[in-house]
């Protein structure tokens, strides 16, 4: 079994000193231990941006794609090998605006991978432009004169597009967020935990004085599998009206396992039927 120092890479973490990746990364490779993921039954696929650098950070098996495009990434590893725990990094600009087609057809086909959206509502990594999660009215070099658009709900979109796990954790929180990985990658289905992760340097609202003053936990009484009580929750945002914790959570078929031929046995499991060294040839 892998140990925090096993994961430790050569590469020194050099997220802003505050940054909210911290305590995700903490809550992450906790998970990895508690749970006994590693190279041989997990993987790691992140997008661009400064969420995208844990992967040079925790010594797993990794991708780190394109703008926007994680989710496609994960999903052909998942196809490939449908045994593998997935993880899928990313941000609010990497997967509501380069992303957002990805994210909503990942949550309508509820492909089973756990998404691990870091909502810091701005570009970071970029100097702080306005993101699809900045708030109305919100000043950046971008938007000099105040964001004029609404904001997108991830968590509402997810849940109307299909996705069947939806939570929210609090980036400060490190034993919360791990304990709610671990929830959604044991869940089949399309996991979505946002995780409320301030950028400390670019965005001077949503801080972690602001989260912590603001946030309230979900308690017994939310009934999870209540679409539309869910859906009442994800819509409640601001003072002292932000919940966190897990959302809904329902049982349905998974895209892999209503594909016929992945469904009783991995694809990397079933030979290969056709020689391709012939077309492979072609290219050399």
């Amino acid at each position: 079994m892998l140990t925090k120092k096993d994961l430790k890479t050569p590469i020194e973490i050099n997220w802003c000193p505050g940054c909210g990746n911290f305590g995700i990364h903490k809550a992450f490779t906790d998970a990895v231990v508690q749970s006994g993921w590693d190279n041989t039954n997990s993987v790691v696929v992140a997008g661009i941006g400064c969420h995208g650098h844990i992967v040079n950070f925790v010594k797993l098996t990794s991708f780190e794609g394109l703008h926007g495009r994680p989710i496609p990434v994960a999903s052909g590893v998942k196809m490939s090998n449908s045994r593998l725990n997935v993880f899928v990094f990313t941000g609010d600009g990497d997967c509501l605006a380069e992303g957002g087609n990805h994210f909503v057809n990942g949550a309508r086909r509820n492909q089973d991978i756990t998404v691990i959206l870091h909502d810091n509502a701005v570009y970071g990594l970029t100097t702080g432009q306005t993101s699809p999660r900045s708030p109305q009215g919100y000043k950046s070099k971008s938007t000099p004169a105040g964001n004029i658009d609404e904001p997108i709900n991830p968590l509402s979109l997810a849940l109307a597009a299909g996705a069947t796990f939806l939570g929210r954790v609090y980036a400060g929180n490190a034993k919360a967020a791990t304990e709610m990985i671990i929830k959604a990658n044991e869940h089949r289905g399309f996991s979505v935990i946002q995780v409320l992760q301030p950028c400390i340097i670019f965005n001077k609202q949503y801080t972690h004085a602001y989260y912590r003053e603001n946030i309230y936990e979900l308690d017994d009484n939310h009934d999870k599998t209540d679409k539309q009580a869910a859906f009442a929750k994800t819509l409640e945002w601001g003072l002292k009206k932000i919940p966190v914790g897990i959302f809904y959570q329902v049982e349905e078929p998974t895209c892999e396992s209503q594909i016929p031929q992945i469904k009783n046995k991995p694809l990397i499991e079933i030979p290969v039927k056709r020689n391709l060294n012939k077309l492979f040839n072609k290219f050399i």
